[in-house]
């Protein structure tokens, strides 16, 4: 983050991720220990979770296959039947357990990483130690964040299936009409929720480095994007597409094709997703920081170093936290 604020509002598609790239190489030691510590164990849940959810749940679909060729009444289809329903509720707790960790590791490494780079934004001293001292303070914030988050995206979904449904009422009697509704409905669900996506990611770095959480944060990123709407798309969706290339790869020789394939091979496959996954996820973090920076800096909105510094100290209580105009980004003229 050498670059003076006024240069970095020019950074395109490229220019963002070669500045990625060059923040992890001039500070490898600390994004390897944060990477260890907590991304590492993230992508382990997370690729674990495949291949489990997969085993669980090709044991209830043989089971579902079994019993719907017994007949009913005899006691194989009531063991059968009491087994499914045990499995059932293994594999629902095992969703929802899942769905807890990975949320909290997730939550936990944004913090990490976000830290991290504003404290090299602003040279302030930074060990990894300091770092995971700060990471439970700041993932208080970035909780209120995501509950908003995840109450939007709910709302955005039950209108979604609103709409879905009122256009089966009006066009299903048309075949035509109706498969264009069903192909113009699924561009614009996933280029909203895609937008959605890319608002959150951008707010958990606002919770980090600004007053604002929550619902604020939300609003605040959604008003930062704007101008720069298409370069934050093209580097989220980039980001996206090798994420589940990679999560594509490890399915395909681990869990699926690793039927055929000698245990050594599969654990050997295993562990290279696993590496490259935790490095995508770090080079994806470190993204969505340096577009937050980009924003503001398109938006004339200059970052005011020395409080930036503070307010990261306030969270190792080195301060008295500063009133939201003295924190708050200043306007500046290019």
């Amino acid at each position: 983050m050498d670059r003076e604020q006024e240069e970095i509002q020019f950074l395109g598609f490229f220019g963002i991720l070669k500045e990625s790239i060059t923040i992890v190489s001039s500070w490898r030691k600390i994004f390897t220990q944060i990477t260890l510590a907590l991304i590492l164990p993230l992508s382990f849940i997370y690729l674990a979770h495949i291949q489990i959810s997969e085993l669980l749940f090709s044991k209830i679909m043989l089971n579902e296959f079994i019993l719907d060729r017994t007949a009913e009444g005899t006691r194989t289809h009531d063991r059968i039947s009491g087994a499914l329903s045990s499995e059932w509720t293994a594999f629902f707790l095992f969703k929802i357990g899942y769905f807890v960790f990975f949320i909290v590791l997730s939550l936990l490494s944004t913090s990490a990483v976000v830290y991290t780079i504003a404290c090299i934004y602003t040279a302030k001293e930074i060990a990894f130690k300091k770092v995971m001292s700060v990471v439970p303070k700041v993932w208080k914030r970035l909780v209120v964040t995501f509950i908003w988050n995840f109450v939007i995206v709910f709302a955005y979904n039950v209108a979604s299936l609103i709409a879905l449904f009122l256009g089966a009422v009006l066009f299903g009697s048309v075949p035509v009409i109706g498969t264009l509704f069903l192909i113009l409905f699924g561009v614009c669900y996933f280029v909203g929720f895609f937008y959605i996506t890319i608002v959150w990611h951008l707010a958990t770095v606002v919770s980090v480095l600004e007053e604002s959480y929550g619902l604020n944060a939300m609003a605040k990123s959604q008003a930062l994007i704007k101008g720069k709407m298409w370069v934050s798309f093209a580097v989220f969706f980039v980001v996206g597409v090798f994420f589940f290339g990679i999560q594509l790869i490890f399915e395909f020789l681990v869990v699926v094709g690793g039927d055929g394939e000698g245990v050594g091979a599969r654990v050997g496959f295993g562990i290279f997703c696993l590496v490259l996954m935790s490095i995508w996820m770090l080079f994806g973090l470190i993204t969505q920081t340096i577009i937050y920076f980009v924003c503001k800096s398109y938006h004339h909105e200059n970052i005011d170093k020395s409080s930036l510094a503070d307010h990261l100290g306030g969270y190792l209580g080195e301060y008295v936290p500063l009133k939201s105009k003295d924190v708050q980004l200043e306007q500046f003229e290019v």
